[in-house]
């Protein structure tokens, strides 16, 4: 069973609020750690063989330590790691660099199955042949998935709802975080098995981002990375999930709210930052993602 004992190294006690622990039922936890400070910050925490662990690096970049530090691995922003070993205990130890965000997810393996129940085939590594195998994978965040995880990260909530609301988005992001189109067979995918391919389409994805209050057209962003038209369209869709156009309009939803939350910037201004020079075009494009105009969510932060 998992230790609940939390074990923290002195640079992690600390008035910022670095390390935040939510239980969402019994052994089912949140890990928050959001270090806004100049300096770098260490925690440690026990986790037993039958858990399985899921991190997230919403912003900068963090490193795992095991075998009492003589191994690192790090993870950088925007990308995830799986990290399962029933041979073994693989305890918690993170850094987390200076202005770095990273939240994770603890579940025993017994739960995780029952999340699936009979679609249990659907995850590789819940086959029976795998049940006993320890099991590693890193793999990008996807725009929807950065939602949820900021979500959980700058929540505004009365404390007696917090515990359903921390419930709702962990099942929403490990369904996320496992979701994939239903047509497509990563195993047998030969695009993805070219790695200068994936290598385009993830440059293709930096260079939109980089660019998107002015995005390239989809001939040019093709001819940049060199690759046909359908294979950027097949390829991006294949690797994130989405169309090229419809996974920037996530990101520069997200880039917005993220903007108006820091109180910094007004609703036109952000508009602009991300491509809108029409602020009407802007408060439509807003509403059209979450429900609600730039406004209301403004004032649904200071309430």
């Amino acid at each position: 069973m998992i230790s609940e004992k939390n074990v923290a190294e002195s640079s992690a006690v600390d008035h910022s609020g670095f390390y935040e622990e939510t239980s969402i039922s019994e052994g089912f936890f949140i890990l928050k750690f959001n270090n806004e400070t100049n300096d770098n910050q260490s925690f440690k925490r026990e986790i037993g063989t039958n858990f399985i662990q899921f991190h997230f690096c919403i912003k900068g970049t963090a490193s795992f330590l095991f075998n009492e530090g003589n191994y690192s691995l790090p993870i950088s922003e925007e990308n995830s790691l799986l990290l399962y070993n029933p041979q073994r205990e693989l305890p918690l130890h993170i850094h987390v660099a200076p202005h770095s965000w990273v939240l994770s997810v603890l579940l025993p393996i017994e739960k995780f199955h029952a999340l699936f129940s009979s679609e249990a085939n659907y995850i590789t590594f819940l086959s029976e042949e795998n049940k006993n195998r320890k099991y590693y994978k890193d793999a990008p965040i996807s725009p929807s998935m950065a939602i949820v995880l900021n979500q959980l990260m700058n929540y505004n909530l009365h404390p007696s709802v917090k515990p359903l609301y921390f419930k709702g988005k962990a099942y929403e992001l490990l369904s996320l975080y496992f979701n994939r189109p239903a047509d497509l067979d990563v195993e047998q995918c030969p695009f993805l098995a070219d790695e200068d391919n994936v290598t385009k389409i993830k440059k293709a994805k930096q260079i939109v981002i980089a660019n998107m209050a002015e995005p390239p057209t989809l001939q040019e962003l093709a001819n940049e990375i060199n690759l046909p038209l359908n294979k950027l369209k097949e390829g991006f869709k294949q690797v994130y999930g989405d169309s090229v156009f419809s996974f920037l309009f996530d990101y520069k939803m997200e880039v917005a709210r993220q903007l108006l939350a820091t109180g910094s910037h007004n609703v036109n201004e952000v508009g602009l930052k991300v491509g809108y020079s029409a602020a009407s075009h802007f408060i439509a494009a807003f509403k059209k993602k979450y429900g609600t105009t730039p406004k209301k969510y403004l004032m649904s932060l200071s309430a």
